[in-house]
């Protein structure tokens, strides 16, 4: 058996050698090594809170959390049945380094063990890390748009007034304010909407959103007062009494003389001017105009504003005061007249001229309207009997004092005394 076993035996070897040869070569021709790249792989970065727990924030620079190309080699029917999505990339942030990179780590999810190799042309993610700060900002609301003619905007507010934003110190560093801004036009009424925020840096520009910034609101609910708009007008008066010899005209101007308010409809329709105490314009000793100014915001009603908001409310106010002068004008005795003379009585009135001047003092614009013949010299009967200028209505001689249909603002300089003459009736 022995001797079986060694005859030929470098032929026996040889054979063997043979078969190996046969059978790698056949196996190479039947499932021969394969080279398959796989395009644009992302990266999955992994335990991100090992840097976030420490305050950090980061962001992947360059793309560098997409590789461009993955080269699997490997038989052909590992590397056939291997698809796009079975390249898996990951990045354990645990594992970077002092330069801010992490290693790629390249798998297959399939026949990961049955391939020679597998190997990626980018082998780690580039980040650049930031320290994180939030900031506290005050909400401001705006609008947008143009409303109806004759109305206008009124208070504006939110529902919440301060936005928490928090992000990379760079980024939140640059931003100034966050504001809100609702559309009105077209509006006649209130309006009632929720809002986005919008961050805005120091030179008043958009800061483009940020995936690395955070809000921990991002809408608000915004209320727009719509108002309507109306002209009044305003109404001064004067008071105090002004230097001897001169009188107030009893005109009283203003610049401007009526505002644009704003309100509510009901509130609009029932107002018709605004009138101002005559206590804001003293003219208490003067010898001319009068020129003061008052703000009037505190004379309008509690739910009345000034429509226009370039407007203090402060308006120039004159009352007019001018010199009281005095003129003579004469009177003809005959356009004396008695009344009230009872029955039973006649009367004649004697000024022992047929004429006779009177002085009267009043603005020029009154004295100046007088007209000579319309002025009559009046004996009021009654009148005497109440004062006692007469006791008892019998006939005889009185000497009376003479009143005239003089105008209330114009005043009679000295008194003039006529007799009077009753006669009862034959």
């Amino acid at each position: 058996m022995k001797r079986k076993l060694t005859d030929n035996l470098g032929l026996k070897i040889g054979s063997v050698l043979f078969a190996a040869l046969l059978w790698l070569l056949v196996t190479n021709i039947n499932n021969p090594s394969l080279t398959h790249r796989y395009n644009d792989i992302p990266v999955t970065i992994i335990n991100t809170e090992y840097l976030t727990g420490q305050g950090k924030t980061y962001e992947v620079l360059d793309n560098s959390d997409r590789i461009d190309t993955v080269t699997v080699t490997g038989p052909r029917t590992v590397v056939n049945s291997i698809r796009q999505n079975d390249i898996v990339a990951i990045a354990d942030m645990s594992k970077i380094t002092a330069d801010n990179t992490i290693p790629i780590q390249i798998t297959s999810a399939q026949y990961n063990e049955n391939l020679d190799s597998i190997k990626s042309s980018s082998e780690e993610v580039l980040l650049q890390v930031e320290e994180r700060k939030s900031i506290s900002l005050p909400l401001k609301a705006s609008t947008s748009g143009t409303l109806q003619e004759g109305y206008i905007i009124g208070d504006v507010t939110t529902d919440q007034n301060l936005v928490r934003v928090s992000g990379p110190e760079s980024l939140v560093s640059s931003i100034a304010s966050a504001e809100v801004s609702v559309a009105v036009g077209g509006f006649t009424g209130d309006i009632g909407t929720n809002a986005e925020i919008r961050l805005y840096d120091a030179n008043g520009k958009e800061v483009v959103k940020d995936s690395r910034l955070s809000l921990n609101i991002n809408t608000v609910g915004v209320d727009v007062e719509i108002l309507g708009t109306k002209s009044i007008p305003l109404i001064f008066a004067a008071s105090g009494t002004p230097s001897d010899g001169y009188r107030a005209t009893g005109v009283v101007t203003s610049s401007p003389d009526s505002v644009l308010v704003a309100g509510k409809g009901n509130v609009l329709r029932n107002l018709s001017a605004i009138e101002i105490p005559d206590t804001e314009v003293d003219i208490t000793g003067a010898s001319g105009d009068v020129t003061t100014e008052v703000d009037i915001r505190k004379y309008l009603p509690g739910s009345v504003e000034l429509a226009d908001t370039e407007f203090s409310g402060i308006v120039s106010v004159t009352a007019y005061v001018e010199q009281e002068i005095t003129r003579t004008i004469t009177v003809s005795e005959d356009s004396i007249v008695v009344e009230n003379l009872p029955e039973g009585f006649e009367a004649a009135v004697t000024t022992y001229e047929e004429e006779f001047p009177i002085r009267v003092s009043g603005l020029a614009e009154e004295i100046n309207a007088l007209d000579p013949n319309q002025i009559n010299g009046i004996v009021d009967i009654e009148h005497l009997l109440e004062t006692g200028a007469i006791e008892t209505l019998e006939e005889g001689y009185y000497d009376v004092r003479l009143s005239f249909n003089l105008p209330d603002t114009v005043s009679l300089r000295e008194n003039i005394t006529a007799r009077l003459n009753i006669r009862e009736k034959e």
